[in-house]
């Protein structure tokens, strides 16, 4: 199957030219010297490379909707061509560039959907590693697309979590060892964290909504993770929490 190509360009010497020359290497070439009839044909065809003249007012991209900010592109040795004479085996060398590298974006994000990350920390009682722990659970959590890190309350709901296991689980007695384990897809975020304290009743915690219990100190924690995460489950013991962030559509 043939390579498209779509050339949007107002200089039509220029644009003609470069679709003789893309049309003698082996590709399918449209042409056009309007933005909008761009739009239009980028909209309901799958084009290989779209070529555009850089100049092109904004104010005729504004009207069709179109921002620079919502178009990813790659600008390869543009320079070159701002001359009338240019190499064909230059350009066509360029055209190939351009493609491998589309590809391997392509197969980059097709690979990511494969990709299934288990990540496990053994550490002692104490909150200094907790936080370069969050942020490196958020770091692989977001690039795994399950969430929005600017807009998901998760790092609040792990926080809580990881926090308790140290304060109110091990009580901060650094002979115990507290367990964290992240199963991370591109479909949802897993954890599981594990104490050796003695555990307790969440049913028995008081909640914090009803008014007799506002200012009591405890089940706050317990109540920002049920409301986050999409699956909260306590062990019976209660020194065993397992909790599930499904993907943010």
């Amino acid at each position: 199957m043939k390579r498209r190509i779509l050339i949007v360009d107002d200089y039509d010497d220029l644009a003609s030219e470069l679709k003789k020359r893309f049309e003698n290497s082996g590709y399918k070439v449209e042409k056009t010297e309007s933005s909008a009839e761009g739009i239009f044909l980028e909209s309901n065809n799958d084009y290989d490379i779209i070529i555009t003249d850089l100049d092109i007012p904004s104010a005729e991209s504004l009207e069709n909707g179109v921002s620079r900010s919502s178009v990813r592109f790659f600008r390869i040795d543009a320079d070159k061509f701002n001359r009338d004479n240019f190499d064909e085996r230059e350009l066509r060398g360029i055209l190939k560039t351009i493609l491998e590298e589309k590809q391997k974006l392509i197969d980059k994000k097709q690979d990511l959907t494969k990709v299934h990350e288990r990540i496990e920390f053994i550490l002692p009682t104490c909150l200094s590693p907790i936080y370069a722990i969050l942020d490196y659970l958020m770091d692989r959590i977001e690039k795994m697309g399950v969430v929005d890190t600017q807009k998901s309350n998760l790092f609040v709901a792990l926080d809580e979590a990881f926090v308790n296991a140290v304060k109110h689980g091990n009580k901060f007695d650094i002979m115990k060892i507290l367990r964290i384990v992240a199963d991370i897809s591109p479909e949802e975020a897993r954890f599981v964290v594990e104490d050796e304290g003695d555990g307790f009743d969440v049913d028995a915690v008081p909640d914090p909504t009803l008014s007799e219990n506002m200012l009591k100190p405890t089940g706050r924690g317990v109540l920002i993770i049920k409301n986050v995460m999409d699956e909260v489950n306590y062990s019976q013991k209660g020194n065993r929490l397992e909790m599930a962030k499904r993907l943010e559509r």
